[in-house]
């Protein structure tokens, strides 16, 4: 690998020594104006929204990254997506993967071709 090809670890920066001069309350004020760094109120967490975590659900039926993609109908490359979280499922497909996590015989058997 060649050095042009790397970048260099960014070095951390605190300021300790002002941060243990500081009393609790100093402390306190200072994350309250910190914008980054807001307290979560029971009216944010109504809007936050719960993702399935797709990779739990999946080691939890014991099943690798193409069985569970086929045995439910979901594409390989999206699965991946999720599971690296390159892409979040919408509305509808985090309500599927609820649904696998709960009953994933009922899907399995449900998107099973029946006979004719």
């Amino acid at each position: 690998m060649k050095k042009a090809d790397t970048t260099k670890k960014t070095p951390i920066r605190h300021d300790w020594e002002r941060f243990e001069s500081m009393t609790e309350a100093q402390r306190h004020e200072a994350a309250l104006g910190d914008a980054d760094a807001q307290s979560v109120t029971p009216d944010n967490v109504r809007l936050m929204r719960r993702t399935p975590q797709v990779k739990v659900i999946r080691r939890a039926l014991g099943l690798s990254q193409e069985m569970f993609a086929a045995r439910f109908h979901i594409p390989l490359g999206t699965l991946r997506d999720w599971e690296q979280n390159r892409k979040e499922p919408g509305a509808a497909e985090r309500a599927y993967l609820v649904v696998i996590a709960r009953n994933p015989k009922a899907v399995s058997d449900a998107l099973q071709p029946q006979p004719a």
